[in-house]
C-alpha cells in the first residue's frame, strides 16, 4: 500500500505540473512537450482510477498482497493499451487529443473521447448497480467506497454527454467539458486519498500503537499500575 501512496504522490506531481504549464498548448513549437505531458499524466490518474476499481472488484477474496499484484497487473494492462492507442492517433494519426483549440469540428477527436468515456461511465454504473443488486456482497462494505464510485460516474456521464455534443457543435458543450475536466484533475488525486488511503494510515496507526503498547507490556513497563 505504500507503494500505491508513492505512486499518488508521483501522480499528483505530474498533475500539478501540468496543471501549471496550460499555455503550453497555446504555445507555438510546445504541441510535442504538451502532448507528452498530458500523456503521462492523464495516463497515471486513469492508473489510480482503475487500480482503485480493480482493487474493489476483487473484494474480499483475495489477501492485501495478492490483490495489490493483481491490481497492479491489470491497471498496467489496460493503461498500456490506453497508452499505444492515444500515441498513436496523437503522434501517428495528428488527431489533436491533448489540445483543446476552441473548436468542435474534429469529430474524430471527439468520437474518440466519447468513447473513452462511455467505457468509464460503464464500468462506474455496473458498480452503482451491483451495489443495489444480489451481488453487493462483493463490494467493500465502506459508505465511502459506495460514494467515490457514485462521483466519478457522474463526472464521467456529464464528460461523456459533453462529447457527445461536441462531436455536432455547440457552445454549452465546451463549457460542461471543460469543467468536467477541471473538477477531475483538481478534486480526483484528493478524492483518492481521502476515500482509500486516509483509513488505511489511520488503521497503520492505530496497529503501530497497539504493537507499542504490547512491548512496553511485556517489558513490564506497566507492572506498577497493579500493584
Amino acid at each position: 500500500m505504500i507503494s500505491y501512496y508513492g505512486l499518488l504522490w508521483a501522480v499528483s506531481l505530474f498533475n500539478l505540473t501540468w496543471c501549471v504549464l496550460q499555455y503550453w498548448q497555446c504555445t507555438p513549437g510546445r504541441e510535442l512537450s504538451w502532448n507528452l505531458l498530458t500523456l503521462l499524466t492523464t495516463s497515471g490518474l486513469l492508473f489510480l482510477e482503475i487500480s482503485l476499481v480493480a482493487f474493489l472488484l476483487q473484494g474480499n477474496q483475495a489477501s492485501g498482497l495478492e490483490a495489490l499484484t493483481r491490481t497492479f497487473a491489470i491497471s498496467g494492462v489496460i493503461v498500456a493499451v490506453d497508452v499505444f492507442l492515444k500515441s498513436l492517433y496523437v503522434f501517428g494519426f495528428g488527431v489533436p487529443l491533448f489540445i483543446d483549440n476552441g473548436t468542435a469540428a474534429n469529430r474524430v477527436k471527439w468520437g474518440l473521447w466519447a468513447i473513452h468515456k462511455l467505457l468509464l461511465t460503464a464500468v462506474y454504473g455496473i458498480i452503482v448497480f451491483m451495489h443495489h443488486s444480489k451481488w453487493k456482497e462483493r463490494l467493500p462494505a465502506r459508505p465511502m467506497f459506495y460514494k467515490y464510485i457514485v462521483y466519478m460516474f457522474l463526472l464521467n456521464a456529464a464528460a461523456l454527454f459533453a462529447c457527445g455534443l461536441l462531436g455536432n457543435g455547440g457552445g454549452f458543450s465546451f463549457w460542461l467539458y471543460n469543467l468536467s475536466i477541471i473538477c477531475y484533475h483538481s478534486f480526483y488525486p484528493p478524492l483518492l486519498y481521502i476515500t482509500f488511503l486516509a483509513d488505511f494510515f489511520q488503521e497503520e496507526d492505530l496497529n503501530l500503537e497497539n504493537a507499542y503498547y504490547s512491548e512496553m507490556k511485556d517489558a513490564g513497563f506497566f507492572d506498577a499500575d497493579w500493584d
